[in-house]
């Protein structure tokens, strides 16, 4: 078997109007299954300024257990099941906190290398960068691909312990390692997100065609794709007030940096969110919300429909929408911002 590697999703604040920015993605000649894969991957900097990059989770430069690289067959008919975290993060904010911790410089010429193991990873080949004038704006990644020979399976099996279907019975807040101030944060927006819920269900039960609203979010209209999107609203219901949620996991997960990150779920472990950081910092509701980050993690478990991250932030799930409504449909950001409604558009 061979497969393709692409990298994905690069965030930067570049400070020079045209970086030069190459990153090439090397494999083993041959392995013996997927759980045995590692890449290495070389960023280098190619123009003649300083770049200071993002360590968006999405690309290679964070450590999270994210989806970075995209395995597939030549025929496309294989891919590893993606069995890591799914998680809410904005670049702007992340930007906006200065924190050495979030970023890697390059000066001109200067390149770092990484390796991935890639064992049920999946990806997409999107990048954010932050310009000049400090305007986020998304592009397609230019990189290589690597072709190798795969001896053994293809698809990693889940080896998550807690991986089980949703539960039938009725269940209520619950949290792990919350202080009594944290569980008031929590329960007030785990309201407000089932709120949004009803409020989004209400709404796209009323169209039969494509609003300002929803083509802001998920793009032309078509009625398959609205059945899509009721249909992910619906299943998420009143998952919000049905959920435990934890508080202390995300410090202490490897790869995660808990200050630039809202919250993350295992998309196969319906009913758990780790909260992290920025979720404390965010308002109630509005734009980039706790109860919109509820809405936004509820999105991603397989049950509810298994969102992905394709972008992240308002500007990028509002271009996402335009280009590639498909995507737009699958991505938790537009289920996110279309749900928190904020500017309100009819």
């Amino acid at each position: 078997m061979k497969s393709a590697i692409s990298a994905a999703l690069l965030s930067a604040i570049a400070v020079s109007a045209a970086p030069g920015l190459v990153l090439d993605v090397t494999a083993p000649p041959s392995a013996v299954d997927v759980d045995g894969l590692t890449v290495k991957a070389v960023l280098k900097n190619t123009g003649t300024e300083s770049l200071k990059l993002l360590n968006d989770p999405r690309t290679v430069l964070s450590k999270a257990p994210t989806d970075t690289f995209s395995i597939t067959s030549d025929a496309n008919t294989q891919t590893p099941k993606f069995t890591g975290i799914k998680l809410k993060y904005v670049p702007a904010t992340a930007a906006a906190k200065a924190r050495d911790a979030d970023f890697t410089v390059l000066a001109p010429g200067q390149s770092i290398e990484i390796d991935h193991a890639l064992a049920g990873f999946a990806a997409n080949n999107v990048f954010n960068y932050v310009d000049a004038s400090r305007e986020l704006k998304t592009i397609e990644a230019s990189s290589n691909s690597n072709r190798f020979k795969l001896a053994g399976k293809l698809v990693s099996p889940s080896t998550n312990p807690k991986t089980r279907a949703r539960s039938i019975s009725k269940r209520v807040v619950s949290y792990a390692g919350c202080s009594s101030s944290q569980q008031s944060l929590v329960s007030a927006a785990a309201t407000a997100s089932n709120t949004y819920v009803a409020n989004v269900n209400t709404y796209l039960n009323g169209i039969s065609s494509g609003t300002t609203r929803y083509t802001t979010w998920f793009g032309a209209y078509t009625a398959a794709r609205l059945s899509t999107v009721r249909s992910h609203y619906t299943s998420i219901g009143t998952d919000a007030t049905s959920t435990t949620y934890d508080c202390t996991t995300c410090q202490n997960t490897s790869g995660i940096d808990y200050d630039s990150t809202y919250a993350y779920v295992y998309s196969d472990e319906p009913g758990t969110i780790y909260l992290c950081g920025v979720f404390w910092d965010a308002p109630v509701t509005g734009t980039d919300s706790r109860a919109g980050t509820i809405v936004h993690e509820n999105s991603h478990f397989e049950v509810n429909g298994g969102t992905s991250d394709w972008v992240y932030g308002q500007s990028s799930a509002k271009s996402l929408a335009t280009s590639n409504p498909t995507r737009a449909i699958d991505n938790a950001d537009n289920h996110e911002y279309f749900a928190e409604n904020n500017p309100s558009l009819s």
